[in-house]
């Protein structure tokens, strides 16, 4: 008996069917193969837990011509975030970061009264509070209407619940609705169509205004071992080079960049519309000169991190199996999306870890997605003293270590698994 197989199925299972989201070249380079998982948000009820739940492959590729490390658009950004869990308040690290980024960009731009800020990806209003406080005027953009109704209720903050583009854009412009600065954290690599996205940037902010973005810098997730922070949400991985060609490429130009500690290691950028630029500062040719001597203007630096994430699994797994062998109990910090990758991709269940806490309220009472781990509320790891407490939200591992300082008090220990396994 003779099984046939026909070649275009075989190159259907082998390679993308997409082209590069910004540039439109065919994507056939591998970055991160994580295997198939769900998605990493869509957290479980007890009525759903012997339901079918669905695998999408995580798979990021690298463009060869403009290097923008992308995923495949798998599920639509609706149906990612119209009942989101993420509320960025629970995080005080957060909080503060908000707070700090506020009185700066009043200080050096002079934003008050007779400003007005306009945030994409509001979420619940965490960080608008803040100019809000100020007297400046705010508005949000925040599509997961669940989050938007928190910002409204709780802070007071006017948030319209809607994808951002450029038909939000032109909406808003038509309404008299034009930013002297216009932001967004961890949104940009968010968007499935980054085109739309940027473009509708430049239609909404202001003739004289400044745009600034933060999002994860791909030079510290590949430095750092950060495969983790790959998942279905995030559609694209970025570098300052790519983002600068993707802004100028709709008329906006980048004249500052900073780096910043949050999550793992972003960078925030300052852009304006090019006919109005702001003087440019040496910081963004440090920092394209910095991913340059890095290797990121070529491909070989994106072609071995495959290979790397592999010997994290097998590190990772060895502890966890060690650990079990000599009857140590392990709990997991934090139902964190980084945590979901990282236990999808390892295997990982209730075969190794008991369960996973987490601040938030929105998730407690739920169960991760794949891994079917419960979620209880932070108390519940004095209730049971675990051995070890893995922080699945490596980023925040001080301000957890602080909140959970009790389990020092029956000899538990902290474990984080990126970028290699560490006991902490």
């Amino acid at each position: 008996m003779r099984i046939l197989i026909c070649p275009e199925l075989i190159e259907q299972t082998t390679m993308p069917s997409g082209n590069c989201r910004f540039c439109g070249t065919k994507l056939s380079v591998t970055f991160a193969d994580l295997g198939m998982s769900p998605p990493s948000n869509s957290y479980l009820t007890a009525d759903r837990l012997y339901s079918m739940e669905r695998y999408f492959p995580l798979h990021a590729w690298v463009c060869e011509k403009c290097k923008l490390v992308q995923l495949e658009e798998f599920e639509t950004p609706a149906e990612i975030f119209s009942d989101y869990a993420y509320f960025s308040s629970y995080s005080e690290s957060w909080l503060r970061h908000a707070e700090a980024y506020v009185e700066m960009m009043c200080g050096r731009f002079g934003f008050g009264a007779k400003s007005k800020v306009v945030e994409i990806a509001s979420n619940d209003g965490y960080l608008l509070q803040y100019f809000k406080r100020r007297g400046v005027g705010v508005m949000g953009i925040e599509p997961a209407k669940n989050v938007a109704t928190v910002a409204i209720e709780q802070r007071g903050i006017p948030t319209r619940s809607e994808f951002f583009g450029k038909a939000c854009a032109a909406k808003l412009v038509a309404e008299a609705e034009r930013p002297d600065l216009l932001l967004g954290n961890n949104v940009l690599a968010h968007v499935p169509d980054i085109n739309d996205f940027v473009a509708g940037m430049r239609t909404l902010l202001a003739p004289s205004g400044i745009i600034t973005m933060e999002f994860p810098h791909l030079l510290r997730l590949i430095d750092e071992n950060q495969f983790d922070t790959i998942y279905h949400e995030h559609f694209s991985y970025l570098s300052l080079q790519t983002v600068q060609h993707i802004f100028a490429a709709h008329g906006l130009k980048i004249f500052d960049v900073e780096e910043l500690p949050t999550h793992g290691g972003s960078i925030r950028i300052f852009a304006s519309h090019v006919e109005n630029p702001q003087e440019a500062a040496p910081s963004v040719d440090a920092m394209l000169a910095k991913e340059h001597r890095r290797g990121l203007s070529g491909l070989a630096v994106y072609e071995a991190f495959d290979q790397q994430i592999k010997q994290t699994k097998r590190g990772f797994l060895s502890f966890l199996i060690e650990a079990k062998s000599q009857g140590k109990t392990i709990a997991g910090y934090g139902a964190a999306a980084k945590g979901n990758t990282l236990l999808n991709y390892s295997g990982v269940g209730r075969d190794f870890l008991d369960y996973v806490v987490d601040r938030s309220p929105h998730k407690q009472g739920k169960f991760l997605p794949g891994t079917h781990l419960s979620i209880y509320a932070p108390e519940k790891v004095e209730e049971t003293r675990p051995d070890y407490l893995l922080i699945l939200p490596w980023n925040i591992k001080d301000e957890v270590m602080k909140q959970m300082a009790v389990i020092r008090s029956w000899g538990g220990k902290f474990v984080v698994a990126i970028p290699r396994v560490s006991v902490l």
